[in-house]
């Protein structure tokens, strides 16, 4: 069966780094969506990045342009988010996400802009990031 687990969350201080890791099993990884969304206490899950695996194409939420980088490693089946600049409103429970195994198409449409929760298939069950001032 689909199997995502994150790993890489902890706590820094504002300014600090965190990589997070998502290790994929029990589907092709290859030509899919993969993303990475968070939900901080109160607020609905937001989208941060995608990455569609078969095209390489990126997408990020405006407020983590420039900080975030998303990447794959297609031959570990494994995801990263690279976590630069940290601030506190990046306080959040981070949940890596599958969407489009059945079909391509509906892959290439979850990792374009904007980010929908609901195209998303398969999910972790999150690492917790905490960033102080």
């Amino acid at each position: 069966q689909v199997q995502l687990v994150e790993s890489g969350g902890g706590s820094v201080q504002a300014g600090g780094s965190l990589r997070l890791s998502c290790s994929a099993s029990g589907y092709d990884y290859r030509r899919v969506c993969m993303g990475w969304f968070r939900q901080a206490p109160g607020k609905e899950r937001e989208g941060v990045a995608t990455i569609n695996t078969g095209t390489g194409s990126i997408y990020y939420v405006d407020s983590v342009t420039g900080r975030f980088t998303i990447s794959t490693d297609n031959a570990k089946n494994t995801l990263y988010l690279q976590m630069n600049s940290l601030k506190p409103d990046d306080t959040a429970i981070y949940y890596c996400a599958a969407g489009g195994l059945q079909n391509e198409f509906v892959g290439y449409a979850a990792c374009a802009g904007p980010l929908s929760a609901g195209d998303f298939e398969y999910w972790g069950q999150g690492t917790q990031v905490t960033v102080s001032s």
